[in-house]
């Protein structure tokens, strides 16, 4: 019997790129659906392409049945939370609207299985910045609130359908592929640690770091960063779990503890043996203090270990993509 497919949304971006392709090497039958506004088409170098939007309901429906899908890993979304203020119709557009569409395929197509990306940011802003899976969620952004409303129908139609499905909840992901074959190669990306990186490298003028008085050790923000690696494999746990026949849930993806701002900064300066340029600006609206993941759940449910859990490697692999696409 042919192998049943896996398709990847928004598989030539960032973290589906990394995630389609752990999943090619492990001998699956990935298809990636990107309509590139985004994402990069040599980020793809395995596996079969399809240039399209998640959107078109005749399009998605064809390369289920026609690849045979039984699982969905939707990546495929607006991610920038800034933007997401500015213009929150087009995050719930394309975040949310979109992500219905794709549901609907799913069960007019009898997907069996489907992992989700969500977010961290559907928390919103927590007292103590140590958040479990079952802390409340009150988003304090569009991103994040799109985020949240496709998680709400992929609870719903799992619970009304044969569909089970896992959904991760990023906390900040960070690093590229150890062997420098893909990475992070959006313009203008707000990630800390790569745009500190190319200020290293000397493709940015200066780092701005927002806020310097919030109530942590040193004054900046505390994130939990967890390398894309390690977030890929949990997408390959996740569709273990559910092909093994494990129930729906839904998991932080973290490390279970964070370093500041000024640490990454520090880490980065480490690694270049210089000094960064790097200027302090009030708090951005939204920034929680800090943000670490309670990870017990996906480490005892979904078997996973994280390999990469080194500030020093996160710094490492995100430097060697920089001077790569520098060269």
């Amino acid at each position: 019997m042919p192998q049943s497919g896996i398709l990847v949304t928004g598989g030539a971006g960032y973290i589906g790129s990394h995630v389609a392709l752990m999943l090619s090497e492990a001998g699956e039958q990935v298809v990636v659906l990107d309509n590139l506004s985004t994402g990069f088409r040599d980020a793809v170098p395995d596996g079969t392409f399809v240039q399209g939007d998640v959107a078109d309901r005749g399009l998605v429906s064809g390369l289920i049945r026609t690849y045979d899908i039984d699982t969905v890993m939707h990546f495929a979304a607006h991610t920038v939370v800034p933007e997401s203020v500015a213009d929150p119709l087009k995050y719930y557009g394309n975040n949310t609207c979109a992500t219905r569409t794709l549901l609907e395929c799913c069960r007019d197509t009898a997907v069996k299985h489907f992992v989700f990306s969500s977010s961290a940011q559907v928390y919103g802003i927590c007292a103590d910045g140590l958040i479990g899976e079952e802390a409340p969620t009150a988003p304090a952004n569009p991103y994040g609130a799109s985020k949240l409303m496709s998680e709400w129908m992929l609870r719903d139609l799992s619970a009304g359908s044969d569909l089970r499905h896992v959904t991760l909840r990023y906390f900040n992901v960070a690093g590229s592929d150890p062997k420098g074959r893909i990475g992070q190669s959006t313009r203008d990306a707000t990630l800390l640690i790569k745009a500190a990186c190319e200020v290293g490298l000397g493709k940015r003028p200066e780092l701005t770091v927002f806020g310097t008085d919030y109530p942590t050790p040193d004054g900046t923000g505390v994130r939990d960063y967890i390398h894309v690696t390690d977030l890929a494999a949990a997408h390959v746990r996740a569709l273990d779990h559910l092909r093994n026949g494990g129930p729906s849930g839904t998991y932080n993806a973290g490390y279970g503890h964070g370093f500041s701002v000024r640490q990454v900064v520090a880490a980065v300066e480490r690694a270049l043996g210089k000094k960064l340029p790097v200027r302090e600006a009030p708090r951005r609206a939204g920034d929680p203090p800090s943000l670490i993941a309670m990870s017990g759940a996906i480490r005892r449910t979904l078997g996973w270990k994280p390999e990469l859990d080194d500030l020093d490697i996160i710094v490492r692999t995100t430097l060697n993509w920089e001077r790569r696409l520098k060269s």
